[in-house]
């Protein structure tokens, strides 16, 4: 992941973020040997690591991209590593935990079932997994540059439950919530970092709007729980 304006990991949370880390129940994090897949500049490990996990191990696809996170992240509890999704490097009944926000879109297409027999492999029985992914509706469609012009894959809760037919999972729960401030955020995003390399315009007048958004139903991003039976 490259790191254009030089960000670090923070705990200052909001919107998407701040919702899925609140999404991790308590019980799942603390005293917990956590999976981190897809773990960017490590956001979640410093959460993680607050809510007093005992360990938590974040992966991403190569040494390049997890250069922040190591940067940043010191602490005999975290640990940094290349891996893939589809073919994670870890034994059997490894995590207590797994998290991946933001990761199943973006594997190849038609390898996502691949990723939640890996997630279910490396899962202890009774394990939790966390996930958010675009969810696919109208306006979330329309309004993503990505989705436009490289694919960028939006997924419903029907296509889970076709993963999930196919791997043993149980659901405990799952929820769509972001709505416009969602969009426009991401947006946002795009246009002051890859085009003018800064911060997002009008940064913390969008997060206190995106806050707000997402304490009710949305339609932008799909969270997903499910239990390893």
């Amino acid at each position: 992941m490259k790191n254009i304006i030089n960000e670090k990991p923070s705990l200052r949370l909001h919107g998407r973020t701040k919702y899925s880390a609140q999404f991790v129940l308590d019980v799942s994090i603390t005293q917990k040997d956590m999976l981190d897949i897809g773990c960017g500049y490590g956001w979640f490990e410093l959460y993680a690591l607050k809510k007093g996990c005992k360990r938590i191990t974040g992966v991403e696809v190569t040494e390049k991209d997890l250069f922040t996170a190591k940067k940043n992240i010191v602490s005999k509890r975290v640990n940094f590593q290349v891996g893939s999704a589809i073919t994670l490097p870890f034994k059997n009944n490894s995590f207590d935990t797994v998290v991946s926000w933001e990761v199943l879109e973006h594997i190849p297409q038609k390898t996502e079932l691949k990723m939640f027999k890996e997630v279910h492999r490396v899962l202890k029985v009774g394990g939790s997994f966390y996930m958010s992914t675009p969810h696919t509706s109208f306006l979330s469609n329309a309004f993503d540059p990505a989705w436009w012009l490289i694919g960028h894959r939006h997924y419903s809760g029907k296509n889970i439950f076709s993963f999930l037919k196919k791997s043993t999972f149980v659901i405990e729960e799952i929820v769509v919530k972001g709505k416009k401030w969602e969009i426009t955020g991401v947006n946002n995003l795009y246009i002051a970092k890859w085009i003018f390399r800064r911060k997002p315009f009008f940064e913390s007048i969008v997060q206190q709007k995106q806050d707000k958004e997402y304490q009710m139903p949305g339609y932008t991003t799909l969270f997903v729980h499910l239990k390893r039976i």
